[in-house]
């Protein structure tokens, strides 16, 4: 992807479906015994992974328009797949399923691409052996691939507390704990993303939850109702800072999701003095939704504390882009996790936004920002390490050039927004 300097980005960008959502809607409806139609779902490389999987484990699943139908098939008649299950690139497809496929009567296998099989899992597959599964991992039992001898009589409920808050290993406990016998509970040292629980609550389950302390209990059926997944606020966050760095630019974005475990990017950027009207709020099965307008602004920087790591995991490179141009010294707090995602983020991006001239540092487990709404990116080319998010954050940081930025091996983006190079070019040319 090569990137020429701009002078603004205007118009209605079309932003896709939540990747959070997309997963857990195609999984959670499986879980039923019912066809449930999924509107807006994001067909991605991800997302896309966590469908083949479901077809190999014998769920009917078909692509109407843009829409998906799962025929829903209930955790007993899942059949036990012919082959490894492939979940390419996608965290959210292997750590999710693994918690199901605990229950079920079969063996399973799951495996990832190089990234995926160096994450760790024993974050997963340690608690799921608490609860009795026979479940195994490379590396005694810390990465993929991840053997599972599925045997639904061996799950125990569980009381777990957990060091490190992440929405995917909550969710592969929760969805184990609906086939177990007796009650799972999840506490977390602080917030994470809720999709699941609320997807949960939306089909029937036996479900509390206030943020930190989940709490789920078997025995309900699931059944299943149409969902619409609402438009990506992680996807939006590119094109909404990209008109906060380029004057005379204004953009709006229908739909959006604003989960409060997930927008606490909008408090931090008005936070930085960024103009972003919230307007049309609403709830569509059991989701908070509204519609945004951002335009060019005046940033200043801010301190982004630890306790909301979690809610901006990853929005933090393109929050990084905005806190180029902020005036003052921006600091992130509490960012270590972000060395376990599709690449060691942290060294990602503070090696290529130096490249382009941003005075930027890692230090003790925080990022060091210091910015200026006079900044000058340079020139060059830039590597994105496979990561879908250091790519992106790249290309709009770039956008701010004089000369011509290059970033290779830029078709990771396809893993969690296909048409956003089509929607940038579309916003630049308006």
């Amino acid at each position: 992807m090569e990137i020429n300097g701009v002078n603004s980005i205007k118009g209605q960008i079309k932003i896709p479906g939540d990747k959070s959502i997309s997963h857990r809607s195609a999984i959670i409806s499986s879980l039923t015994n019912n066809k449930v139609i999924i509107k807006n779902y994001l067909f991605s490389e991800d997302c896309i992974r966590t469908i083949e999987v479901l077809k190999m484990l014998g769920v009917e699943i078909e692509k109407f328009e843009n829409n998906l139908v799962v025929h829903g098939k209930g955790i007993t008649k899942l059949k036990e797949p012919d082959d490894i299950l492939y979940v390419g690139n996608s965290g959210t497809t292997i750590r999710l399923l693994s918690g199901i496929l605990c229950a079920t009567n079969f063996l399973s296998i799951l495996s990832g691409d190089k990234s995926i099989n160096n994450r760790p899992m024993d974050r997963i597959i340690n608690p799921l052996r608490e609860m009795g599964a026979n479940i195994f991992g490379k590396c005694n039992n810390r990465k993929a691939p991840i053997i599972i001898f599925g045997k639904q009589s061996n799950l125990k409920g569980k009381k777990f507390i957990i060091n490190v808050s992440s929405a995917q290993v909550k969710s592969c406990l929760m969805l184990a704990g609906l086939f177990a016998d007796g009650e799972t509970e999840i506490i977390q040292p602080q917030i994470s993303r809720d999709h699941t629980e609320r997807m949960l609550e939306y089909f029937g389950a036996d479900i509390s939850y206030d943020g930190k302390d989940t709490k789920i209990k078997p025995g309900k059926i699931l059944k299943g109702k149409n969902i619409y997944v609402p438009c990506d606020i992680s996807s939006a966050a590119y094109f909404i800072i990209a008109s906060l760095i380029l004057k005379s630019s204004r953009i709006s974005i229908k739909d959006i999701g604003i989960n409060n475990t997930r927008n606490y990017l909008l408090t931090a950027l008005k936070n930085m003095g960024a103009k972003i009207e919230i307007k049309n709020e609403r709830i569509i099965n059991n989701e908070p939704v509204a519609d945004l307008e951002s335009s060019f602004s005046k940033l200043r920087a801010i301190t982004v504390e630890s306790k909301f790591i979690p809610n901006i995991i990853d929005d933090i490179p393109i929050l990084c882009v905005a806190a180029a141009f902020a005036d003052g010294v921006t600091v992130i707090k509490g960012i270590g996790e972000l060395r376990f995602k599709e690449s060691d983020r942290i060294s990602s991006i503070t090696t290529q936004f130096k490249k382009l001239g941003v005075d930027i540092e890692a230090n003790e487990g925080d990022l060091i920002i210091r910015g200026s709404k006079d900044l000058k990116i340079g020139e060059g080319s830039l590597e994105c390490s496979g990561d879908h998010r250091i790519a992106m954050a790249l290309a709009i940081l770039s956008l701010k050039t004089k000369g011509k930025v290059k970033i290779l091996d830029s078709d990771c983006i396809n893993t969690s927004f296909p048409s956003f190079k089509y929607e940038l070019k579309k916003a630049i040319s308006r």
